[in-house]
């Protein structure tokens, strides 16, 4: 047997599950495109996470955007961070170009130019569905962490929220939280109701805990929290059979890692305890893809990194997929790295010694091969080829394999501002989540308690009551002990001269 047929043979028995799949591309050896080897992933492993990595240029986003538009075949929606904001033209059809034609003929697989249902989705003020949540949503623990508290504060926190809740006190903003701080701390009445019944509050603390808050505000959190709080359930849309795919648009992080850590936590959260069990299903129901994940991983606190670890090693079972979409392997924590099932391997450039540990540390994750000298071959991957290793439909790690990928069927490039326009204003989550709720809440009920109380203590002066005139200083002084005394003084006298005048004089 040849080592070409030795190939086939060894690939197609663990790339051709019987099972529902999606197709990646086809093998290669040796730089020749094998057609006989489609390099297929079950649906069922999907959700066992991923990662794909590779140097800049090599094609990662391109790849993203095959791996979601396959997903949406299968109908399985998909939420994309976009930080780039080049994966929009998902919504429209592609068009076909020689070197399409030549990478489609080279595969022999079909090519379709076609759309794919899209929603935009944003956390600041650009055009899509409005993304929020509760102050309430998220707890005192959960909030705690992603405001930096220390144990002392995070106590604080939750004592705050337990006088919310057994003060009917809703907390829907930042601005709810904040006047409950000052309201437990700067009034008589709300001092001594939390100092009798949970305790008081260090002036100290309260001030460390709103700089915390003002400093997340600065990252446009005022925005975030808030009502209606966005359904994860709507995350879970098909339209025509194809799953939509959820593009979260959030290309300003560098300036905003805080509150986008905010919204992963909130994200992961909220999947988490919404989602049922889903055991082994032998589909996704959803798959998450994080672009530039290390710009997340290098800005993200413990607290994130330690939600994400634990949210990628639980949330397999609520029937999620988490993909890391990265530069190198190692960006990357090694504790969540060990847990992605699927990796796609672009090209990384040796250029540097520290370059080429990476690539050493790279190959070493990957299962051995004959086919291959994976250290050698890592750095000379064509652009839209890479090397692939997942699991089959029992679990194992499948060989790795050089593939040459298909190219994404919609447009490879971002949408016009009227096409975003169009895009938003036909969408139906869109009208959902575009008018911001202000019910009464925690911020409303105590400035009513504080004018109440306020009222109650000093009363409002009758209306029929004349208002007195304030004495002018002669009058103050006229009307003083000493000013009469003068008077009386001045009167008598002033008699005296004038009986003697007309010649009257004082008997004795």
């Amino acid at each position: 047997m040849s080592n070409k047929e030795k190939f086939i043979t060894d690939l197609n028995s663990k790339y051709n599950p019987k099972g529902e799949h999606i197709i990646l591309g086809k093998g290669m050896l040796d730089g020749e495109i094998v057609t006989e080897v489609n390099v297929s992933i079950p649906l069922k492993t999907v959700n066992r996470h991923g990662l794909i990595a590779g140097a800049t240029g090599t094609g990662k986003t391109k790849t993203l955007q095959v791996f979601v538009e396959q997903l949406s075949h299968a109908g399985i929606p998909t939420l994309v961070m976009d930080i780039k904001g080049d994966l929009s033209g998902i919504a429209e059809a592609g068009t076909e170009n020689d070197i399409i034609k030549d990478r489609y003929s080279k595969t022999q697989l079909p090519y379709s130019p076609q759309r794919f249902p899209v929603e935009l989705m944003t956390i600041s003020g650009a055009k899509g569905v409005k993304l929020r949540a509760t102050v309430l949503e998220f707890g005192p623990i959960l909030l705690s962490k992603i405001l930096g508290l220390n144990d002392t504060q995070q106590s604080i926190m939750s004592i705050v929220f337990k006088y919310c809740d057994d003060k009917a006190l809703p907390l829907i903003d930042l601005q709810d939280l904040k006047k409950v701080l000052q309201y437990v701390t700067d009034n008589p009445i709300g001092k001594k109701e939390l100092a009798d019944n949970y305790g008081s509050i260090a002036p100290a603390s309260l001030g460390a805990i709103l700089r915390s808050i003002v400093a997340m505000e600065q990252q446009g959190a005022t925005t975030f929290f808030g009502e209606p709080s966005f359904e994860v359930d709507d995350l879970l849309k098909t339209r025509d059979g194809k799953g939509v795919v959820n593009i979260f648009r959030v290309d300003d992080i560098q300036n905003k890692p805080n509150l986008f850590s905010t919204f992963m936590l909130s994200l992961f959260a909220e999947i988490y305890m919404t989602f049922p069990e889903e055991g082994d299903s032998g589909r996704p129901k959803l798959v998450l893809f994080i672009d530039e994940a290390h710009l997340i991983f290098n800005e993200a606190s413990k607290a994130l990194l330690s939600q994400i670890e634990t949210m990628v090693k639980l949330i397999r079972s609520k029937g999620i997929g988490i993909y890391f979409i990265t530069q190198i392997p190692g960006d990357v924590p090694e504790n969540i790295l060990s847990q992605l099932g699927l990796k796609i391997q672009h090209a990384l450039r040796g250029f540097t010694a520290k370059d080429r540990k990476e690539i050493d540390k790279a190959v070493e994750n990957y299962p051995t091969t004959e086919f291959y000298k994976a250290n050698e071959l890592i750095q000379n991957l064509g652009i839209g080829e890479a090397f692939v290793t997942a699991l089959d439909e029992k679990g194992i790690p499948t060989p790795l394999v050089q593939t040459y990928l298909i190219s994404p069927e919609s447009r490879m490039d971002i949408l016009t501002s009227s096409e975003i326009d169009e895009l938003t204003g036909s969408s139906s989550l869109v009208r959902k989540y575009e008018q911001i709720v202000d019910k009464e809440s925690a911020y409303e009920i105590l400035n009513k308690r504080i004018e109440e109380h306020t009222q109650t203590v000093i009363p409002t002066p009758s209306r029929t009551a004349q208002p007195k005139e304030e004495s002018g200083m002669f009058e103050q002084v006229i009307e003083s002990r000493a000013g009469k005394t003068f008077l009386n003084t001045l009167a008598r006298e002033g008699a005296k001269l004038v009986l003697g005048m007309l010649g009257i004089k004082k008997r004795r």
